[in-house]
């Protein structure tokens, strides 16, 4: 694995481990002994690696299992906002390391798709860490961690999931994938400017989001919600135009199109 020219020219610094539990983790328990970053901790192999809600994260060898240390970026009110950055400077990636261009969606909140299938991932966690400093005591310091399926697509998964294979024979590897993703985050956190520019962050999303304008039903912890996907707004939130009126979601599994009804009316 190499950084990509841009993100050595920015000082970010790269880590390469053979295996690890997860390189979230990994990430966590450098930055409980003052890792700031910016830093990648990129592993050939994962043995615990984890998904959103605790979920686990299947690593077959060749995939690409990276999380990306960032201190200082603001206040940790705007770190939800990096899912956002992460996922444009992801699709900007793949676009670039394979030469297509329509194939690529970005599924809200963190997920990758490739032709509707997942393709990957992104797992966004906010660690307070203590600075030192009496007048502000603690700093937020984000771990971004992204999957990808490069090699091989996880079987056996409740939801279809596909690998860049299958975009042909001359497809890139987990490598490839990485320098390029190393650079277009640089790129997309300068757009994002501490979240001064989320709205271009915000529109670039969208430009690439899948469902779009599509009938979609959300799985909430209490329920589940069905309306037509109708933007993210300011702060990323989910905007679901439903029968009753507008609704704003914070956090969910979104699928497409209305439940399917069983004869005899059971759900």
């Amino acid at each position: 694995m190499e950084l990509g020219s841009l993100a050595r020219a920015r000082g970010v610094r790269l880590l390469a481990l053979e295996s690890v539990d997860s390189t979230n983790a990994e990430a966590r328990r450098l930055i409980e002994t003052g890792e700031r970053g910016p830093l990648w901790v990129v592993a050939a192999r994962q043995t615990g690696g984890r998904g959103r809600l605790g979920r686990q994260w299947v690593s077959p060898p060749g995939n690409l299992h990276a999380s990306f240390i960032l201190g200082d970026f603001g206040a940790s009110d705007i770190a939800p906002q990096l899912g956002f950055v992460a996922g444009v400077a992801a699709l900007r990636a793949l676009r670039e390391a394979t030469g297509e261009v329509g194939r690529f969606a970005l599924k809200w909140p963190n997920d990758l798709l490739l032709e509707g299938a997942k393709l990957g991932g992104i797992l966004l966690e906010n660690v307070s860490a203590p600075t030192g400093d009496a007048r502000a005591p603690v700093a937020s310091v984000a771990i971004i961690g992204i999957g990808v399926n490069c090699a091989e697509a996880p079987k056996n998964l409740p939801f279809e999931a596909n690998a860049l294979t299958s975009v042909g024979p001359n497809a890139p590897g987990a490598a490839t994938v990485f320098s390029h993703l190393s650079d277009a985050i640089v790129e997309a956190l300068d757009l994002w400017r501490g979240g001064e520019g989320f709205a271009q962050i915000r529109e670039a999303w969208l430009d690439h989001a899948a469902y779009l304008g599509a009938h979609i039903r959300v799985e909430l912890p209490r329920e589940t919600v069905e309306g037509r996907f109708a933007t993210i707004d300011a702060a990323g939130r989910l905007i679901l135009a439903t029968h009753s009126g507008e609704r704003v979601v914070e956090a969910g599994d979104v699928s497409l199109g209305p439940r399917r009804i069983a004869a005899g009316g059971a759900a």
